[in-house]
């Protein structure tokens, strides 16, 4: 019993009165700490695209060292959303603490940036400025202030987060080592950016396509591909899309993951997932 209190009191919202370690800018406030040590740290990571008050959340691994090179994730949110979906929703320090104390998992830096409309809405994508914010400012940011190993960089999301790994990935090969897309899709909406997009413009961030022309690139880089899904969708994401772009990887003899929640599961796809979700973007090996 005493254990298992320890362990909750460990999980709590941290202290924000510690100083944040090297690499973190000292506006850095400490907001999480797992049961092993990881912590997360919320900030400003600088957008030059728009004026955006948003902070971001970074996860530091248990035993952090500013002298040791890590591999780096980064987490979209869904829409609407944002980064405290993984904070607070998935617990993501509780999981990612665990699986690297239990050896499935590689110590990693994980980044939460915020993107999308400030209102609520669903009608958004990662793409247009919020795909130049990943690019141009946040993986800048984080190379610039930690050790990186940018050769083990991931990306990931969920829902619509989970569509912009994909096409954020697929759009620039070679800057992300695994692509991961939890319960997404692999077409966009005609929605945020794609209101009114060209049919030039709708093609150039379509999955779909991307992988067909990319396919010889992206297997000499050796690019990886996390999919996860539910066998029903949520909303107008429909699960097929997910089996249908799994079956076209393995038709291009990409590398990849396919992670079906178990029926007796149904409802709790991401939570449920993210285990092997951090396992697949962080190998051992």
């Amino acid at each position: 019993m005493l254990v298992a209190l320890l362990l909750a009191a460990a999980a709590v919202p941290a202290s924000t009165a510690a100083s944040p370690p090297a690499g973190l800018p000292p506006s850095f406030v400490l907001i999480r700490t797992g049961p092993d040590g990881g912590q997360i740290w919320e900030g400003s990571i600088p957008d030059r695209q728009v004026e955006d008050s948003r902070l971001s959340d970074v996860y530091l691994p248990p035993n952090f060292s500013p002298a040791v090179r890590y591999p780096v994730v980064i987490f979209l949110h869904g829409f609407w959303g944002s980064p405290s979906s993984f904070v607070h929703g998935l617990r993501l320090a509780e999981t990612a603490d665990t699986e690297i104390e239990a050896g499935r998992a590689r110590p990693f830096i994980g980044v939460m940036p915020p993107g999308g409309p400030m209102t609520k809405t669903t009608s958004d994508e990662w793409a247009g400025v919020w795909e130049k914010y990943i690019v141009r400012d946040v993986v800048p940011w984080m190379d610039a202030h930690f050790l990186t190993d940018r050769n083990r960089r991931a990306i990931g999301g969920l829902s619509a987060g989970g569509y912009g790994a994909v096409d954020i990935g697929l759009r620039h090969p070679g800057l992300f080592r695994t692509l991961e897309s939890w319960g997404g899709y692999f077409k966009p909406f005609l929605d945020g950016p794609f209101a009114h997009a060209s049919i030039a413009d709708l093609r150039a961030h379509t999955p779909t396509l991307l992988v067909l022309r990319t396919a010889p690139e992206l297997r000499r880089l050796g690019t990886r591909f996390f999919l996860s899904t539910g066998m029903s969708g949520h909303g107008d994401v429909k699960a097929r899309w997910t089996f249908e772009f799994a079956g076209e990887l393995a038709r291009l003899r990409m590398s990849h993951k396919l992670w079906v929640l178990p029926a007796e599961k149904r409802g709790h796809l991401f939570r449920i997932q993210l285990p092997a979700a951090i396992d697949y973007a962080t190998p051992r090996s």
